[in-house]
């Protein structure tokens, strides 16, 4: 009996033992269950991870658009980690186009994605090595200034400022633009850029007076420094302050700012026929500089450095102080070099635009005229090529090169790599963003000749006007109509 009862008991706890281990495997399933997939990364993003930290940069890539591309059984945050590198990868293989994609998706993904703060840090490091910053401008536009504010971005914050202001300004969210501009401090080497962009601004919202505080600004922190770096920024300020002045009827200051532009200046010579304009206003005191301004633009060396339409308009200003002085005979032989010169050439470049309307090939033609080789008689590659040395134009130019650069970077980048997945996504957005920017970089070529057309058609018109003037010789009718005009 005492031997069956201890077997009983035993039984229980033999029974008991195994329903606490089936509630328990019960139990632990259920938790796996609920769970899901682990946190952990996977084998494949830890190894990528690893070769990052080592700069491996082709075997991270390979194993981090596994992951990306969902081959691996890692959660989203750890796939979101795997964007966050992927981006930096790239950028530090040098392939700008392709790092800006994937931080792209992150910026879209906005606040909830956990790198989306970082994002900024490597977003201002592609504003500096791109040519052209205006894509990255876009993306940083999508920020609040707020999230400037991190402190991991101590280092790159006097930069990110101005960019974003220049997004701003770009919104014409004028306002907000110049908060930003003035959030620089004057240590910061874009302190000089950003006042630059802040008189640019108030000149938007027509307020002269602090479009030229800011100007002169730019001008003081010149001659503090006595940096030769500084000095294009120096004559692009003195060129601005000459313009607002101009603009405002101060054609005094006007002439005075115009007078310090050096020779050396980028835009000297177009400068110098703005300041024909401001000697005009200032009527008889000023009639005999803005004579000898003109005389120096028709110089044969001006010839590359003047753009089309100040030339023509050049001219129109001469013929216009000869009428004015009663010189008529002097005044129709202005009004006949100009006949002679601007309505054949408005003609060849009208031809020039509507000679195809692909964009890429006019991209191709532009890039001819460029470098000279264009075949078009040299009076109107010259002329075009004066209005395609646009800065905006130029960096957009520029671009495309730097895209044939990493197309031959991918060229010649190691066979094993070139087969992979990543490497196939690297080359099609390559492609695809060289494609695209040809395209627009061509749409923006037509739009300068096209307008450069249309300025000479008008000036054309206004020549037209002058001459039946002189013939009728009634000068306060042509007066009164040139100062409304200006």
């Amino acid at each position: 009996m005492t031997c069956r009862i201890v077997a009983v008991f035993s039984l229980s706890l033999v029974c008991a033992a195994s329903g606490s281990a089936f509630a328990a495997k019960k139990k632990k399933a259920a938790a796996t269950e609920v769970a899901g997939p682990t946190d952990q990364p996977s084998p494949v993003l830890e190894r990528a991870l690893k070769y990052y930290d080592a700069k491996e940069y082709q075997g991270a890539s390979i194993e981090l658009f596994k992951v990306v591309e969902g081959e691996t059984p890692d959660v989203p945050a750890n796939k979101q980690k795997a964007e966050f590198f992927m981006g930096k990868t790239l950028y530090n293989m040098k392939f700008l186009s392709a790092s800006l994609t994937f931080f792209d998706r992150i910026v879209e993904a906005g606040p909830p994605h956990p790198y989306y703060g970082e994002t900024l840090k490597w977003l201002a490091s592609l504003a500096q090595e791109l040519a052209d910053s205006s894509a990255v401008i876009d993306r940083i536009g999508k920020y609040e200034r707020s999230e400037l504010d991190q402190p991991a971005l101590e280092s790159v914050r006097d930069h990110l400022y101005f960019l974003l202001g220049r997004s701003s300004y770009r919104k014409r969210e004028f306002e907000q633009a110049i908060s930003l501009f003035r959030a620089v401090p004057r240590d910061s080497k874009y302190y000089v850029k950003a006042k630059l962009f802040e008189g640019a601004t108030f000149v938007q919202e027509y307020k002269g007076k602090e479009a030229a505080e800011a100007f002169k600004e730019v001008l003081r922190v010149a001659a503090e420094k006595n940096d030769a770096d500084l000095k294009p920024y120096e004559e692009l300020a003195n060129l601005s302050l000459a313009r607002t002045f101009y603009s405002t009827g101060q054609y005094q200051q006007a002439a005075k700012y115009y007078d310090r532009v050096s020779p050396e200046s980028y835009d000297w010579a177009n400068g110098l026929f703005e300041a024909s304009w401001a000697n005009f206003m200032l009527r008889s005191s000023g009639y005999p500089k803005a004579l000898g301004n003109i005389h120096t633009l028709q110089a044969p060396y001006f010839e590359n450095f003047v753009k089309p339409e100040s030339v023509a308009e050049a001219l129109t200003v001469k013929a216009t102080i000869y009428f004015y002085n009663c010189l008529y005979d002097r005044a129709l032989e202005a009004i006949g070099d100009f006949n002679r010169r601007v309505p054949p050439l408005a003609q060849e470049l009208a031809r020039v635009v509507q000679g195809t309307d692909d964009n890429t090939e006019f991209f191709e033609l532009a890039r001819k005229i460029q470098k000279g080789k264009s075949g078009l008689p040299k009076n109107v590659e010259r002329a075009a090529r004066a209005v395609l040395t646009d800065l905006s134009l130029e960096r957009r130019f520029k671009y495309v090169d730097q895209l044939d650069v990493e197309v031959k970077r991918f060229d010649e980048s190691e066979a094993a790599w070139k087969s992979t997945a990543v490497a196939n996504a690297v080359y099609t957005d390559l492609t695809l963003q060289k494609s695209l920017s040809m395209n627009e970089a061509g749409d923006l070529a037509r739009q300068r000749v096209t307008r450069l057309v249309s300025e000479l058609s008008q000036l054309i018109k206004r020549v037209i006007k002058i001459e039946y003037e002189i013939l009728q010789g009634e000068k306060g009718t042509l007066q009164q109509e040139i100062v409304e005009e200006q």
